[in-house]
């Protein structure tokens, strides 16, 4: 007799703003559909390229399914499998005697939001390694810059609903390819635009979303706080502020105005290479537009000065008064609010007092041993995470996990670049192969995902992984006992305002709810100022920067409270010159005259879905956009494959010739494989130097030479 379908609600699992309400089919035990949840109001029943087959990506016959042992060299890719019990046995074994030998601190987790869960997700190990005593991984790869900067001058809000700017009448995209990156916002904002409002696109190249702009501005990479500043200097000079909001709801004006004086429309164009009258009239557009909104995106932090300009965007909706507007102020990470108790999920009273933390973007020199730290790292555990395709100076990365006095364990869907390194290679689930429940960092619905289908072969959940460890640790926290549904009702915070009383029946029911935060078409929620900083306004002029020094933002220090660096910070947003442009390094311009970008790739999801032949015919290969001009003196013509290098690293690409970039940089993007192309992939030539605040990465700020491939 034939089995009636079954219906599971589900929600994407990425690292991606958009955290879609999904609806998983299942027949005879076997997901035959992922389709788009139509009741949903952001993510209205639409999947990206990226998961629209979600239930084939399920079915891969090349997932990672048992325990397996290394049984080639280090970086082969050639395992062995083993049970679950040898598997646990050599972790413990290993672990055990090193922290015997060197110490705990001597194990590094390194992972990230390879899910994005609140249990399967970005801290689902912390709990277990906390209570080791393992070094503390420092997580900034995305947004640390971008947050420690919104701390500073409005605090921990969530800021416009992106569902608000249906009513917005100006909206500048500054830094984010939303086509490619945030597709459920984009459709909002064309919304807006079919309605009259106009969209402004800041970007360094023409992409997806700039094409589709009704004016699209390209500062130099690493330069959008020059243009920011001068937008503040023409607003002031010209008196486009808004006196009475100015005055009863920020700190700082007049230091402010200072500051930004020197930043004129002439100076900031020598700087950002936008027309001095560009500037003036997008200042004069934004300021005196009523419901003029800004969406800047993760990519503006990406350089040395990244979070200074971020301060200084942060700053706009104050003096212009557009804080008062539905569909006004900014949008930048609504994930401040979430009623999730952290401290329950990432344990930091288990940590040992005095244990050190580690950045997870410095990997390879801690690897390498050039981090001058004690002792140094002799185990590694990889989850959520592909370091060798994601990382920075991916090489060092590379040769560090080469070491044979190095024990990695590494829990994958498949054999990645990084996991081709383990010497223990664990099989992990997919989403609908598990329980979890998604907070996110683009829109204000929490999304459950509940277990469909039972896992492929011995795949276990992060959870479960993290349970089994910790039995065999010995660990007997009652935490590590509890199932999902458990741990869902344990992390969430029930009595919080922002849940309106409901329970997980609720969830099991709708799949979905949305923070009682205020209706999107009304929705202002600092008219009135009410910003949650020390001041209770929008600082300008921020103190903490002063008395806190470069601390690192939540949640990416993990809610620990320990405060990281300790150097003080510029009280107030400015310009900062990125590290690598030829006109702040000519020495090394020399030898690598171009400025490279690498944004998030259309058709992967950082490295997932990239080793899948469907997905990269979709994407396309590695392409290298170079301006016309550019490849004429490289005698570069379209389609040639081409080297892009630094002393850090090459990879290589096809030429893609076009107008899109101008002259002095080029674009890769991000997400291909090393071992699936040729030379290496983008972030090889990446350095580890953070950004000016929040630890946060430089992905963008990095000067590369260009030729044809031998």
């Amino acid at each position: 007799m034939l089995q009636e379908a079954v219906t599971k609600l589900g929600a994407c699992p990425h690292d991606c703003p958009d955290t879609c309400s999904m609806i998983y089919t299942v027949e005879a035990g076997r997901l035959t559909e992922v389709r788009g949840n139509p009741d949903h109001p952001m993510t209205r029943g639409a999947l990206c390229a990226k998961v629209k087959d979600f239930d084939k990506h399920h079915y891969n016959p090349d997932r990672v399914l048992y325990p397996m042992r290394r049984s080639g060299p280090k970086g082969s890719g050639r395992f062995a499998r083993i049970t679950w019990d040898e598997a646990l046995a050599e972790v413990h074994r290993r672990f055990t005697g090193i922290i015997a030998t060197h110490g705990a601190e001597a194990i590094l987790p390194y992972n990230y939001l390879g899910n994005e869960g609140v249990v399967q997700g970005l801290t689902v190990g912390d709990a277990f390694f906390n209570r080791l005593g393992a070094t503390v991984a420092e997580k900034t790869f995305c947004g640390s810059g971008s947050c420690t900067a919104w701390l500073l001058t409005v605090g921990p809000t969530n800021g416009t609903d992106p569902m608000s700017f249906a009513q917005s009448k100006y909206i500048v995209i500054w830094g984010c390819n939303s086509v490619s990156t945030n597709i459920h916002h984009w459709h909002v904002v064309k919304e807006a635009q079919r309605n009259g409002a106009k969209v402004v696109v800041i970007d360094p190249y023409r992409s997806r979303t700039a094409k589709e702009a009704d004016w699209h501005l390209m500062p130099k990479p690493g330069t959008d706080g020059a243009l920011a500043m001068a937008m503040i200097n023409v607003i002031v000079e010209e008196g486009l502020t808004d006196a009475d909001y100015v005055a009863r709801h920020t700190v700082g004006f007049e230091p402010l105005k200072e500051r930004a004086a020197a930043f004129t429309p002439e100076y900031a164009e020598t700087i950002c290479g936008i027309p001095a009258a560009d500037i003036r009239r997008l200042a004069r557009e934004y300021a005196t537009t009523r419901n003029a909104a800004l969406r800047p995106g993760i990519a503006v932090e990406r350089s040395a000065g990244g979070a200074q300009a971020l301060r200084a965007i942060f700053s706009l909706p104050a003096l212009t008064g557009s804080w008062k507007d539905p569909g006004g102020g900014v949008y930048q990470m609504p994930l401040w609010e979430f009623p999730v108790h952290w401290d329950r999920v990432c344990r930091p009273d288990l940590i040992p007092e005095g244990t050190r933390a580690l950045n997870v973007l410095k990997l390879g020199e801690i690897l390498n041993g050039e981090a001058g730290i004690d002792p140094g790292i002799h185990a590694l555990m990889v989850y959520n995470a592909n370091p060798v395709s994601n990382s920075t100076e991916t090489e060092k990365i590379k040769r560090g996990l080469a070491r044979e006095d190095l024990f990695t364990v590494v829990s994958e869907h498949f054999v990645t670049d990084t996991a081709r390194y383990a010497d223990i290679l664990l099989p992990a689930t997919m989403a609908a192969e598990h329980d979890d429940m998604m907070f996110s960092w683009g829109h204000f619905f929490f999304t459950l995902n509940q277990k469909a289908i039972e896992p492929p072969g011995e795949a276990v959940s992060n959870a479960e992984l993290f349970r089994r460890l910790a039995r065999t640790f010995g660990f007997t926290e009652p935490q590590f006992s509890m199932d999902e549904t458990a741990l869902m009702e344990w992390y969430l915070d029930w009595d919080s305002h922002k849940l309106g009383g409901i329970d997980m029946a609720y969830f099991r029911e709708h799949g979905y709810y949305r923070l009682d935060i205020g209706e999107p078409a009304t929705r202002t929620p600092h008219a009135e100022g009410n910003f949650p900083t020390p001041s209770g306004k929008c600082e300008f002029f921020s103190q903490s920067a002063i008395d806190n020094g470069n601390f690192v933002a939540p949640p990416f220090r993990q809610m620990y409270e320990a405060q990281q660096g300790g150097e003080v910070l510029d009280p107030l947003p400015g310009y900062v010159p990125a590290n690598e442009r030829p006109e702040t390094n000519p020495g090394q311009a020399e030898r690598y005259p171009l400025n490279i970008v690498s944004p998030k790739s259309h058709g992967f999801l950082n490295s997932q879905y990239a080793n899948e032949a469907h997905k990269i015919r979709s994407q396309g290969e590695q392409a290298i956009l170079i301006n016309p001009r550019d490849a004429l003196t490289r005698e570069i013509t379209e389609g040639s494959l081409v080297k892009v290098f630094n002393d850090r690293g090459a990879f290589h690409g096809q030429a893609k010739v076009t107008d899109d970039v101008p002259p002095g940089m080029v674009v890769a993007s991000l997400g291909y494989w090393h071992s699936l192309n040729r030379g290496g992939a983008v972030n090889v030539i990446s350095s580890s130097t953070y950004g000016g605040m929040g630890h946060s990465p430089t992905f963008s700020d990095n000067l590369v030479q260009v030729g044809l491939a031998q």
